[in-house]
């Protein structure tokens, strides 16, 4: 996954996150400079996907 993409765009890219997935909230979506690793997993854990599943899921977006 190239994180240069998705900074470009997070703004779009959580927003849609949010719709498909209500239970995630703003927290949950930090995305912090050289903390992708650390936030994938935040949402692995909070929505029970696995590291590969969520990477799909953003890339989709």
């Amino acid at each position: 996954m190239n994180t240069t993409v998705i900074k470009g765009n997070w703004k779009e890219q959580k927003g849609r996150l949010k719709q498909k997935f209500a239970i995630l909230t703003d927290d949950d979506l930090l995305l912090g400079k050289g903390k992708m690793d650390e936030m994938i997993g935040r949402l692995q854990i909070k929505l029970g996907k696995t590291k590969e599943e969520m990477q799909k899921i953003i890339a989709a977006l």
